[in-house]
């Protein structure tokens, strides 16, 4: 099965490279919790927050020097045994072999011709590793009982490649092996890189998911180091931020959904050697063959032998990708920026906006996309826009007017204008408010482009400026986009054009339906519910810490935790939860080294 995994175990006295007592271990990651349960700092104060946790982190790092799990050689030496373990387990080889793409690390490349939509490449579920397949393994016992496991899958992933990269015996150690060392995602960023993504909509993602994982890591250590159940793991003499870290990235950067073996719901996985494949822009090509058990993937395009063969990962914003994947994508046709709106409560109308949007299925404050293609905003986007701007006798012909139903449906409908006035106003607050946007940037995008030219800069700081620079580039665009838009309306209600009747043309319902449920059982992305599952993260540790004393006590056990049963039902909510909100969008995932 190759080459073995050597754990390095060393305690201090003993000449390994980190001397530490367990104790003084201990003190540090309460500490580290400690600093990471608290409340959110307030605005401008999340730099010196993250300055803070960063500095606890590092000393950690420092005094776990040597301790973590290394394989010998170098990631490729390991390829061949992973295609030959791919091909005894009934996945398919035939048609590629995994090569080095420069730029773009390691992915798959075409030995043969394969035609659009042809059947290249196909993963049986007993190779993927899973939710369920963490469950029947070490890791079962502790699953019964913690909660945080129980409720966050992803977190559940990433411990159980811990456990099976710790076993020189694993099943999945051909697969594991072949995994990236470390990662580009922002976790592996140096302060002063990170200091790049400063004033970007980027950096409290960044600033979060730091937090978050020092917070998880934390907790996790108390447990291996406290919870009967964990006793038997393989990580209780050697569980390092750094191996946290890279379970965690690695999980991040790769994990789908894929349904359960009864179909009745969708579950996380790993997906070896498919997950091999890079990004380009497209359509999801990746499903589930459920009557066959497997993973399976249709080439998206033609592809000649010697030709890298893509797959398309989903509609992620470069903000996505950086933060959750570990790249940046040139001519990303899906990228975008955030824009949060809402309707005053102090609006004197707000009631009636509230009950148009409500009608319409729309929040009255939500965050938004600016989008780098045209139009700017999705329809969506504009019946709000347009609701946001309505005078009282607008708000009245869409409450009670006559083809009130109808009027509702067809606000995200660019070709039936509420009225010119209603046009003006609404491009008119976008192009101000865009505008508001890019000038909260500390530089601007002749800056960062001649920035890139001049200096000799890491690959994370290039990545950090180009995601900064494609910012301030799409509200650019925006701006122009607005007040070209506004120039439009306002000349046709100087010129008294007739606004286009509704009555005349098919009514397109607003965004009733999404391409993403119409297809099959496919693999979806995680991007877009990643700050709620922090989220859901941090107040379940926090409810742990609280019950079980974590911040205070060195060595406190379990003594609150429920039984399995107990936890039943709550574990059937968050699963429900957990399910819907990871159902909500495609994807599929690369890794860079």
């Amino acid at each position: 099965m190759g080459k073995k995994s050597r754990v390095k175990t060393q305690k201090s006295g003993t000449g390994a490279t980190a001397t530490v007592s367990p104790k003084e271990m201990l003190n540090l990651i309460s500490e580290l919790l400690q600093k990471c349960s608290s409340p959110t700092p307030g605005p401008g104060k999340e730099w010196e927050e993250y300055v803070q946790i960063r500095s606890l982190v590092e000393k950690i790092r420092k005094k776990q020097k040597g301790l973590s799990v290394v394989f010998e050689g170098k990631r490729d030496d390991y390829f061949p045994e992973l295609m030959k373990w791919a091909t005894e387990n009934g996945a398919s080889t035939e048609g590629f072999e995994i090569a080095n793409f420069e730029e773009e690390g390691f992915g798959l490349k075409a030995t043969r011709e394969i035609k659009a939509e042809e059947l290249f490449l196909w993963v049986p579920r007993k190779l993927l590793m899973t939710v369920e397949s963490a469950k029947n393994s070490v890791l079962g016992s502790l699953y019964s009982q913690d909660r945080i496991l129980q409720a966050m899958g992803n977190i559940t992933l990433a411990f159980h490649l811990l456990c099976e990269r710790a076993n020189p015996n694993s099943f999945w150690l051909p697969y594991i092996q072949t995994l990236p060392s470390e990662y580009d995602t922002p976790l592996y960023f140096e302060e002063d890189e990170v200091q790049y993504l400063q004033s970007t909509q980027a950096i409290h993602d960044v600033f979060s998911q730091y937090k978050n994982t020092a917070r998880q890591y934390a907790y996790f250590y108390k447990v291996t180091q406290t919870h009967p159940n964990a006793s038997k793991l393989p990580l209780k003499d050697s569980f390092t931020y750094d191996d946290y870290r890279w379970a965690v990235s690695s999980v991040m950067t790769r994990q789908n959904q894929i349904p359960t073996e009864d179909g009745s719901r969708v579950t996380l996985a790993l997906i070896p050697l498919w997950d091999m494949c890079n990004h380009t822009n497209g359509l999801i090509t990746t499903g589930y063959n459920l009557e066959d058990d497997r993973c399976e993937c249709v080439a998206l395009q033609d592809f000649k032998a010697g030709e890298q063969i893509y797959i398309f990962y989903g509609t992620r914003s470069n903000a996505e990708f950086v933060i959750h994947s570990g790249f940046f994508f040139d001519n990303n046709s899906h990228d975008r920026v955030k824009i949060k709106l809402g309707v005053s409560k102090s609006d004197r109308l707000y009631a009636m906006k509230a009950e148009v949007l409500a009608r319409a299925g729309i929040p009255t404050s939500s965050v938004f996309a600016l989008h780098s293609t045209e139009p700017p905003i999705s329809a969506q986007l504009l019946a709000f826009l347009r609701v946001f701007c309505m005078t009282e006798e607008e708000l009245k012909q869409h409450l009670i007017g006559e083809h009130a139903i109808d009027k509702i449906f067809t606000l995200g409908n660019s070709e039936f204008p509420v009225s010119w006035e209603n046009e003006v106003k609404l491009w008119t607050f976008l192009e101000a408010r865009a505008s508001l946007l890019l000038k909260t940037y500390k530089t601007t995008v002749e800056d960062d482009k001649s920035f890139l030219e001049t200096h000799d800069l890491t690959s994370h700081a290039v990545m950090a400026i180009k995601l900064r620079l494609g910012e301030k580039e799409i509200l650019e665009k925006a701006v122009k986009s607005a007040a070209a838009s506004r120039e439009y309306y306002t000349k046709q209600m100087a010129d008294g054009a007739p606004l286009p009747k509704y009555e005349e043309s098919t009514i397109a319902l607003l965004e009733n339906t999404v391409a993403d449920s119409r297809l099959p059982i496919v693999l979806r992305n995680l991007e877009d519910v990643e700050e709620q599952r922090d989220l859901k993260i941090g107040e379940a540790i926090d409810a742990e810490v609280a019950e079980n004393g974590f911040v205070n006590g060195e060595n406190s056990l379990f003594n609150g935790i429920k039984s399995e049963s107990e936890n039943l039902n709550k574990e059937k909510s968050n699963r429900k939860t957990e399910d819907a909100k990871e159902s909500s969008s495609e994807s599929t995932y690369e890794v860079k080294e």
